[in-house]
Formats: C-alpha cells, structure tokens, sequence
C-alpha cells in the first residue's frame, strides 16, 4: 500500500508541474491511444503497479488540462494544493459521513465548514446547508425544501403525498435561467417547461419590475452569476416585490454566490440574505475538488422534512449534525473536508482576494481584445468575458484554432444570439502573465485566421 500510494502521490505531482508548459487541449496522438486502455477483462487481474502505471502514460497526456492555469472553458477552478491533499487524507479515511455518531470527524468538519460559508456569504444565521454532489443537485435540494414549504403553507405534505392532487405551484425564472436549475425543477417534478419565464435586461438580469403577481403556492428562482455575462439578478428587489406573498425566493448561485465572500463585489449581490434559499458549487470558485455541491436554506425544518432519513438499524440519535438528514444521498463521500481545508488555508481575505483577482483578470482580458478591436458583449460584472471576432462562422475559425494552438482553451457560446468566445476566469492557478500569454495566443491567432478588428462600444 505505501509504495504505491507514493507512486501514486510522485505521479500526480508530475502531472501537475506539466500543466504551465503543455498544451491545455490533450494531445490527439494521446487520445487515440486510450484504446489500449479497451481490452478484455482478464480472469486473474492485473499487479496494482502496472493499473496505476497504464492510467498514468495513457490517461494522463489525454486529459484536459483543466487543474492548469490557462484553461478557460468553463466557470471552473482548478485544486487548491491544500484541497488535493485534504481529499486524498479523506480518501484514506474512508469515511461514509452520514451519521455523527459513526463518523464524528467529518461530520464536525463539514458542520464547522458550514458555518464559516454562512457567515462568509453573510446568510442569515439559522440557515442550514447540505453537501452535494454539484450545482444541478444543490439546486434540487433546495427546491425540494421549497416544495415542501410553500405546500405545507395551504396543508400539503408532498413528502407523504406525492404530487398527485397537490395544489399546483407557480415557478418564476428569468428568461436567461440555467438549464442546471431547469434540469432540477424536472428532477422535483415541478416541471421544465410549466414555468413563468421574467423578462431581463441586456446583461441577462431579471427585471424584477417585470414579476408577474404572486398567488397560491410559489417559487421564484433568481440567479447571481448570469453563465455568460456574469451579471447578478436584483435579490433585494426581487425579495422586496414578492415580501407578504408567501412566496419562496431560491438564488442558483453556483459560481456568483462567491461574489458575497469579496467586499468590493458584494454590493452586486446586495440583499442576498433575504431569500430563502442558495445553491453554489466549491469546485468552481473555491477550487476544490470534485464534486462539491452546496445547498443552503433558511428553513432547516423544511429541509430536513425533505431529506432526513432514519431506520432501526442507523445509529442516528445524535445531539450534533447527521449529514444525512439534509442530503438526498445516504453513502456519500466526505465532501466537506477538503472546503474545511480551503477555508482554513485560505482564510476569509485569501477568498477574497482569489475572487477580486480573477475578476481583475476577467477585465484584462476584455480591455485587451476590445483595444485590439474585437467586440466584448457584457458589462464585465464578474469573471465572465464574451468576445466576438466577426460572424459566427468566423468566430468559430478563431476559436477552433485557439484551442488547437494550446496555449489557452475557451468555449464557444450563442449569447443573444450571437456567437461568442465565452472567456471563465476562475482558477487560483491563473497569473497576470498567464493572462498575458493567453490574451497574445488569442490576437494572434485571430489575425492568423483573418478575423477583422472592428472598433465597437459595448
């Protein structure tokens, strides 16, 4: 076990040390190969050694360099070194954290955790959280306590009686909701497509103005953290107009919600702690590894009359926190432990700071392409840049040979309706001359692939 644990450990730290100097999109030659990796499965199995030495030379060169500093594809961070090494100590642990009383360190851990991140966040108090698997589920967990609440309020209890002959619930989005949240709605069996759609302004922000009248059972899903502006809803706004009404008010914060943990970004969230719930994800914006859900709700009666669990055979009369009772799963892995990690290296000026400097970063990049007169889309809120380098079809020449260059990787987007470089600054790895280089790669390849600079204002 130790020598291959040290093999493993010697690895891995190569694979990180490579990722400032290769190029960010795998090698193709590398991915073909993975099919040495599809062979039969044997009868006698294969000496340990051999497994993890066939996953690093075939897996590792056909992998995304995601945990490097130049990957800018999606809103995700790369892994805080205290955050690998947490989890691999969590691994080893091996713990099943459901129950305090079977696994009291990581329970405390993940209540401690949870603690710091509300007060972080500055959410109310009585707020109660749960550790999930990402920002699809957190989502769904708070809406399921949202479910439960606004249908108790007119004497339903779903958990008992399903949705069969429930009163219906409304469900308010933005026109620009994200399809994780959508995708959660289907998932609590409030529907995809039965929802009130609020119309937004040119960043992607809910006009609060423009909220239908609430009555009956109700669920307003705002967002802070628009996936390709960046742009933050009204909350306070939105929580003011439906004040009185009864209606549960649920932020998809997935990456936006770290905005409330920087004090010069917290007023684009302002007004945050009136809602009823919030979701985000640590993997994005605290660079913790995956998966790393969070689930936030003001009620902890609601939720825990969501997801509690119990049997004969559970140990589960505790006077501290059981994990269980605020997770849709049972067995899980102890996620908590490498966020309690990052929050203890970090500190809550290391957060901030890590937050201001991507944003910083996310600015540089759109003053340089705009100077060398590419068209940046959004007001730059967060760490969000949209850059178009001509029609569609020549921005997606532009972004194909960036990604097939390596020095960076960005994504494609349709944001109103027109296609974009979509640019996610969210890694703790990411230097200003990692910006540079990447903000080089991308004027020259443009002009490589004959994009015209055309001088617009945003």
């Amino acid at each position: 076990m130790n020598e291959l644990l040290h093999d493993a450990a010697t690895r891995a730290a190569a694979y990180l040390d490579s990722l400032g100097t290769r190029a960010v999109a795998p090698d193709p030659v590398a991915v073909a190969a993975l099919e040495e990796l599809d062979v039969p499965l044997s009868a006698a199995g294969t000496d340990a050694a051999r497994v993890l030495a066939d996953l690093d030379r075939l897996g590792s060169p056909a992998t995304m360099a995601m945990a490097g500093p130049r990957f800018f594809g999606f809103v995700i961070g790369g892994v805080l070194p205290v955050t690998l090494a947490a989890n691999w100590l969590a691994s080893a642990w091996d713990q099943n954290s459901a129950l305090y009383n079977v696994t009291p360190a990581t329970a405390r851990l993940e209540e401690i955790a949870l603690r710091w991140l509300i007060d972080l966040f500055g959410l109310p108090g009585e707020t109660a959280g749960a550790f999930v698997s990402g920002a699809t589920v957190a989502n769904f967990v708070a809406l399921a306590a949202a479910r439960h609440a606004v249908l108790a309020r007119v004497g339903w209890n779903v958990e008992a009686d399903g949705l069969f002959g429930a009163p219906p619930i409304t469900v308010v989005v933005g026109e620009e909701v994200h399809v994780s949240l959508v995708k959660s709605l289907g998932l609590a069996g409030l529907g995809r497509n039965r929802v009130v759609r609020v119309p937004i302004d040119a960043q992607g922000r809910m006009r609060a103005d423009a909220l239908p009248p609430i009555a009956g059972p109700t669920i307003v899903c705002a967002q802070v953290g628009n996936v390709n502006s960046g742009a933050c809803d009204p909350i306070g706004e939105i929580c003011a107009r439906v004040r009185g009404s009864g209606a549960w008010v649920h932020v998809d914060g997935a990456f936006g919600l770290w905005a409330a943990a920087s004090p010069r970004l917290a007023p684009l969230v302002e007004g945050l702690a009136s809602a009823d719930s919030w979701a985000t994800d640590a993997h994005k914006w605290l660079n913790v590894p995956y998966d790393s859900g969070l689930a936030f709700v003001r009620d902890v009666e609601a939720l825990r009359a969501a997801m509690a669990i119990s049997a004969d055979y559970l140990p589960s009369l505790s006077t501290f926190r059981n994990p269980a009772d605020y997770t849709p799963e049972l067995s899980r892995r102890a996620r908590g432990v490498e966020i309690w990690a990052a929050l203890r290296g970090l500190g809550r000026d290391g957060v901030a700071e890590l937050i201001d400097r991507n944003c910083r970063q996310a600015r540089r990049f759109a003053e340089a392409l705009e100077a060398a007169g590419y068209r940046v889309l959004n007001e730059i809120a967060l760490n969000q840049v949209v850059v178009s380098f001509g029609d569609a079809e020549q921005t997606e020449r532009v972004i194909a040979a960036l990604q097939k260059d390596g020095t960076c990787w960005c994504g494609v987007t349709v944001w109103r309706g027109e296609t974009a470089m979509r640019i996610s600054v969210s890694s703790w790895a990411t230097t200003d001359a990692d910006v540079e280089k990447s903000i080089a790669a991308m004027r020259r390849v443009a002009a490589e692939c004959g994009a015209t600079p055309v001088r617009a204002t945003r």
